[in-house]
């Protein structure tokens, strides 16, 4: 019974002891620091460079990149699906790999353009 109230008592104490131990090391620093210091130390910071943007041409360029690739699938999953369709070819996996390609560059061309072109 002895052990139990001197286990509760050093678990207390030790819980009392972590919470008034500082959660970092810059928490246990002085706080005599002069604040117009740090103030003066951030205005003395140079301006982080500016990030680098698309040029409008560049993004223009991008776009009909990506309309093209989009166009010449656009074309073969068409074809394939007439050959599968009219002529009946054995080319139904095929024509689902290029459709499922299709839809991910058309997303990809959408979703480049809203951002890119669309005013917010």
């Amino acid at each position: 019974m002895m052990r139990l109230k001197l286990l509760r008592a050093t678990l207390a104490l030790a819980l009392l002891l972590a919470l008034q131990a500082p959660r970092c090391l810059a928490d246990s620093a002085p706080t005599s620091a002069n604040s117009t210091q740090i103030l003066e130390q951030f205005n003395r910071q140079q301006p982080p460079s500016p990030t680098t943007s698309i040029a409008e041409h560049e993004r223009q360029v991008i776009m009909f990149s990506i309309g093209s690739v989009l166009l010449v699938l656009l074309i073969a999953t068409a074809s394939v699906g007439i050959a599968v369709a009219i002529f009946g070819k054995p080319l139904f996996l095929v024509h689902m790999i290029l459709a499922g390609m299709t839809l991910t560059v058309a997303i990809v061309h959408v979703i480049v353009g809203v951002v890119w072109f669309f005013p917010f």
